[in-house]
Protein backbone atom coordinates (compact mmCIF):
# COMPACT_ATOMS: atom_id res chain seq x y z
CA UNK A 1 0.00 0.00 0.00
CA UNK A 2 2.75 2.49 0.81
CA UNK A 3 4.29 1.97 -2.16
CA UNK A 4 1.03 2.85 -4.42
CA UNK A 5 0.32 6.13 -2.40
CA UNK A 6 4.25 7.21 -2.95
CA UNK A 7 3.65 6.16 -6.77
CA UNK A 8 0.67 8.31 -6.99
CA UNK A 9 2.41 11.19 -5.13
CA UNK A 10 5.02 11.08 -7.72
CA UNK A 11 2.66 11.32 -10.14
CA UNK A 12 0.59 14.02 -8.57
CA UNK A 13 4.02 16.59 -8.15
CA UNK A 14 4.87 16.06 -11.78
CA UNK A 15 1.34 16.53 -13.29
CA UNK A 16 1.58 19.92 -11.11
CA UNK A 17 4.96 20.73 -12.31
CA UNK A 18 3.65 20.41 -15.63
CA UNK A 19 0.23 22.33 -15.31
CA UNK A 20 2.16 25.18 -13.86
CA UNK A 21 4.61 25.06 -16.62
CA UNK A 22 2.23 24.69 -19.27
CA UNK A 23 -0.62 27.25 -18.70
CA UNK A 24 1.30 29.61 -16.35
CA UNK A 25 -2.13 29.92 -14.15
CA UNK A 26 -2.73 29.39 -10.22
CA UNK A 27 -6.26 27.61 -10.97
CA UNK A 28 -7.85 25.40 -8.29
CA UNK A 29 -7.04 22.24 -10.11
CA UNK A 30 -3.63 22.99 -9.65
CA UNK A 31 -3.39 23.68 -6.18
CA UNK A 32 -5.80 20.78 -5.51
CA UNK A 33 -3.00 18.26 -7.38
CA UNK A 34 -0.14 19.46 -5.07
CA UNK A 35 -2.47 19.72 -1.57
CA UNK A 36 -3.55 15.70 -2.69
CA UNK A 37 0.43 15.18 -3.61
CA UNK A 38 1.65 16.46 -0.29
CA UNK A 39 -1.09 14.42 1.28
CA UNK A 40 -0.28 11.49 0.02
CA UNK A 41 3.12 11.55 1.04
CA UNK A 42 2.41 11.93 4.23
CA UNK A 43 -0.02 9.34 4.84
CA UNK A 44 2.67 6.99 3.01
CA UNK A 45 5.36 8.07 5.62
CA UNK A 46 3.08 7.63 8.27
CA UNK A 47 1.87 4.19 7.36
CA UNK A 48 5.96 3.36 6.90
CA UNK A 49 6.74 4.17 10.43
CA UNK A 50 3.93 1.92 11.43
CA UNK A 51 4.88 -1.20 9.42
Amino acid sequence: MKGILFFIGIILVIAWIFGFIVYHTASALIHLLIFFAVLSFIFGGLSKRRT
